[in-house]
């Protein structure tokens, strides 16, 4: 049985993978490490906790020596890098953090893969490490696309760390012959997304009747990739992707943060009943956060020809999906923002 850790696997995108993983592969052991800090919420996984080829660990990518003691014990086959701290506000008031769990956690994971793996000449193993497409900085062309060649134009200190972490992730393949493999990938969206990101903080306050902060204008642009085909080409890449290999994944939905939050506040009128043009009225805008790029944009080309992976929603689709997902789904909703989510490890593992 090949065994796979999966690190962030209690947070958004990683519960999504965690889940198909488990799911499509039951000859898999997976181990799913998280620190389940303020963004890990396990009730993302209560469907799969029970499966018989899925184990929760928790501990932080930071301690060196939990790490060590982690791939000794269970003699991993694969890594797939998910956990990062990932909310650029955050990163402005916090910016050590980032460079601890990004920066340092990651070299831990690859020091650990490299001790563990290179008694078999790297035979049959992977250390994949997810990233994002802000490593690349700003578009000021609208006709530019981030390719797997854009030079690195970090602008944040959240970017920066993850940029930092890609060039360690390289550097490990280069010089230590460490099988890697890198994605970037755009904006992602869907059901359980933490609501202090765009679309569900505008969906939790609607519900609400609660303001809709819009930075600066709200002419800030992005690419927007449904966090379920992310998880598909996550999976496309970890088993057919080249080696040494970047592959961008982006969902071709480029949309303004303004015309998303009108399309939000159209859906959700619909969906709950009241006139259009409710919703509108919520909308106030808010001094822009500092350093806020104006445009992202993946060119998701060389992963379509080269392995076959495309996204299969359109933006439009996809937000109907996730908006239904969060209206049948309010009690979730609720205990986030409530906090009463983190009491859920407590209850289910403690005592196992």
């Amino acid at each position: 049985m090949k065994k796979l850790l999966i690190t962030g696997g209690a947070g958004f995108i990683g519960s999504h993978v965690v889940r198909l993983f488990v799911t499509k592969y039951p000859d898999y052991q997976i181990f799913n490490l998280d620190k389940l800090t303020y963004a890990g919420n396990l009730e993302n996984l209560r469907d799969i906790e029970n499966q018989p080829n899925y184990t929760f660990v928790k501990g932080d990518i930071v301690d060196a020596s939990f790490i060590d003691a982690l791939f000794a014990e269970h003699q991993f086959d694969g890594v797939i890098h998910l956990a990062a701290e990932s909310h650029v506000d955050r990163s402005i008031s916090e910016p050590m953090a980032f460079v601890m769990t990004n920066v340092v956690g990651t070299c831990n994971l690859l020091n650990a893969a490299k001790n563990t793996w290179k008694a078999s000449g790297y035979e049959g193993k992977r250390f994949y490490h997810v990233s994002t497409d802000e490593v690349y900085g700003e578009l000021h062309n609208p006709e530019d696309f981030f390719t797997e060649t854009t030079p690195y134009d970090p602008r944040s200190p959240y970017s920066a760390s993850k940029a930092s972490s890609d060039h360690f992730v390289r550097a490990y393949g280069n010089t230590y012959k460490l099988p890697v493999v890198i994605t970037n990938c755009s904006n992602n969206y869907g059901p359980n997304h933490f609501p202090e990101k765009l679309l569900p903080l505008m969906i939790h306050n609607i519900l609400n009747n609660k303001p809709l902060p819009v930075y600066g204008k709200g002419e800030n642009v992005r690419d927007w990739l449904f966090v379920v085909d992310h998880a598909r080409a996550i999976d496309t890449v970890f088993h057919n992707g080249v080696l040494g290999e970047t592959y961008n994944i982006g969902g071709f939905n480029e949309w303004k943060n303004i015309d998303i939050v009108m399309l939000v506040c159209k859906t959700m009128d619909s969906k709950l009943g009241r006139p259009e043009g409710t919703s509108e009225q919520l909308i106030t805008y808010v001094t822009d956060r500092a350093g806020h790029d104006l445009r992202y944009a993946i060119d998701a080309t060389k992963i379509m020809n080269e392995l076959g992976w495309k996204p299969s929603l359109q933006f439009e689709e996809g937000l109907e999906k996730t908006v239904d997902w969060f209206l049948n789904n309010q009690e979730w909703l609720d205990n986030v923002t409530s906090g009463n989510y983190q009491k859920y490890y407590d209850s289910m593992y403690t005592n196992r």
